[in-house]
């Protein structure tokens, strides 16, 4: 299903009071939430509309479906492999292919976003906790967040090993709801509707119940930029390809770019942002900074059957060196891992890609794998840019200290399984779904390209509401954090302190 699901004709001239581009976890939170608030929002997706019924367990399938093909962060190093790079492609964006973990920041998390823009909350204080926790206490209560604590044979398994190194593991937090049968479908859409996505809590509510106009298979070529007739340029608009192929406009009072932190970047260079601002020192923070929270699967081949690949989302996780003075890495257990991605992904002990014979006998003994999740604190030393063509890419350049955390993360997922009585650890190389920072938001231009608000420095009417605006990569798992910004950039916005927004609502608010 793709194309506008609410009937209205295709080629009208509109205009709205928001368009929102990219309905993933920034994107779906803002435009239900304005749309709630009796806002005339026009939602924009690239990707297929899928529901639960059109979800199964066919992997293959899936990863045409509803990703985007894998892209790559060259390394800046001679010698290094490229960093693979995963994101959901469908309404819902990835929130429909996560694993679901609610995690809230840490305090160490505010500090670094303060030291890396000057980022300073209302009250002009550094940005904390306080700026952001009724927020992620909205999308929690939304989501139905709940402690999972109803671990299966593959988290038992490892669990000794942990407490054998010193370490714990905890249960996960997660928006996973009673329904959730433990499929393991996670990767390809949740076929219950038990796993909560932007499309199912926030997108479709607002649909049916307050007017929000979802078009799907509508990939937006740039944003649409008055730059006469005033001390600041503006936003009016997005141009974008329909699912027929003809290209359409559409004007609204504010413009809301969440395409990721891979997509945002190179939609805003292409629509010739930092020309219009004249080169300015926030034009030139964009795509700069993008961090990948970069992670390893670690696979312990057990003598046992563990079935890991049935199993609701991540499990549970090790929580002792989340702070970089402990070490800088989470550990997460176990994690969903299907059948063509291990084969793909695994490498032997001394990390070098497996093929032939032994990854058949390997891949065999698919049942008896339980794999850890290593992710490390990063730095951020990432870019997004386009090349001569105008398309998107990425460049990854690891700093010392991130290469020592992905060393000592992956020497104790080792270290663990081995305890645990794995015969066999096979890692994979280093790769990344939780891309973050490539449009920072910060109180000070000279290192951020959006303000506090996560309005353009340069563009008036421009607000940017995914994983790029996050100043320094989270320490955890960064969905929940995402949404609670893009709930607060669309009370923001709602609010309407510098007058975008004239004339009545298109419906009345909906209840708090």
């Amino acid at each position: 299903m793709s194309g506008d699901l609410t009937g209205g004709p295709a080629h009208r001239p509109e205009q709205f009071d928001a368009i929102v581009v990219g309905s993933g976890a920034g994107g779906g939170v803002v435009a239900a939430e304005l749309a709630e608030r009796g806002r005339s929002v026009l939602l924009l997706e690239a990707g297929p509309h899928r529901s639960a019924a059109d979800h199964m367990r066919w992997e293959a399938h899936a990863n045409h479906d509803i990703w985007f093909p894998v892209a790559f962060a060259e390394p800046q190093a001679a010698g290094e492999p490229p960093v693979p790079l995963f994101r959901g492609r469908c309404v819902g964006g990835t929130t429909t292919v996560n694993t679901k973990v609610a995690l809230r920041p840490g305090a160490e998390d505010y500090e670094k976003w303060h030291a890396a823009t000057g980022l300073v909350g209302d009250g002009g204080e550094p940005f904390g906790e306080a700026d952001l926790l009724p927020h992620i206490e909205r999308v929690e209560h939304r989501l139905g967040v709940r402690e999972r604590s109803d671990w299966q044979t593959c988290v038992h398994t490892v669990e000794p090993g942990f407490r054998a190194l010193g370490a714990e593991l905890e249960p996960v937090m997660s928006y996973t709801d009673p329904n959730c049968m433990r499929c393991g479908s996670c990767l390809q859409g949740c076929p219950t509707n038990a796993g909560k996505s932007t499309l199912n809590a926030y997108i479709q509510p607002a649909v049916v119940g307050a007017g929000l106009v979802l078009r799907a298979g509508c990939e937006v070529q740039r944003i649409l930029i008055d730059d006469t007739g005033s001390d600041r340029a503006q936003a009016t608009g997005v141009q974008y390809t329909g699912p027929d192929g003809e290209p359409r406009r559409a004007g609204a009072a504010v413009v809301v770019i969440a395409a990721g932190a891979l997509g945002t970047p190179g939609l805003l260079l292409r629509s010739g942002v930092p020309e219009i601002a004249g080169g300015s020192p926030s034009s030139r923070q964009i795509g700069r900074n993008l961090g990948f929270h970069a992670a390893r699967l670690v696979a312990g081949l057990f003598a046992e059957p563990q079935d890991a690949h049935m199993v609701y989302p991540i499990s549970a996780h090790c929580m002792k060196f989340q702070r970089d003075a402990d070490g800088g890495f989470l550990v997460e257990a176990a994690t969903v891992q299907d059948p063509i991605g291990f084969a793909i992904g695994v490498c032997d002990e001394r990390g070098l890609p497996m093929w032939g014979e032994e990854l058949a006998a390997v891949t065999r003994r698919y049942r008896y794998v339980s794999s850890l999740l290593t992710m490390i604190n990063d730095e951020n030393t990432g870019t997004a840019f386009l090349d001569e063509r105008g398309r998107d890419r990425y460049t990854c350049n690891f700093n010392e200290r991130e290469r020592e955390r992905l060393d000592r993360s992956l020497k104790f997922a080792r270290e663990v399984l081995e305890a645990a009585g794995a015969q066999r650890v096979l890692p994979t190389g280093v790769v990344s779904t939780h891309l973050q920072g490539s449009c920072r938001m910060g109180s000070d231009p000279e290192r951020s390209a959006l303000d506090s608000r996560c309005e353009s420095h340069d563009v008036a009417r421009l607000f940017i509401a995914d994983g790029s605006v996050v100043p320094r990569t989270l320490s955890v798992n960064p969905s929940l954090t995402i949404m609670a910004l893009a709930s607060r950039v669309a009370e923001l916005i709602d609010a309407d302190e510098r007058g975008y927004l004239t004339g009545a609502r298109a419906t009345q608010p909906a209840p708090a």
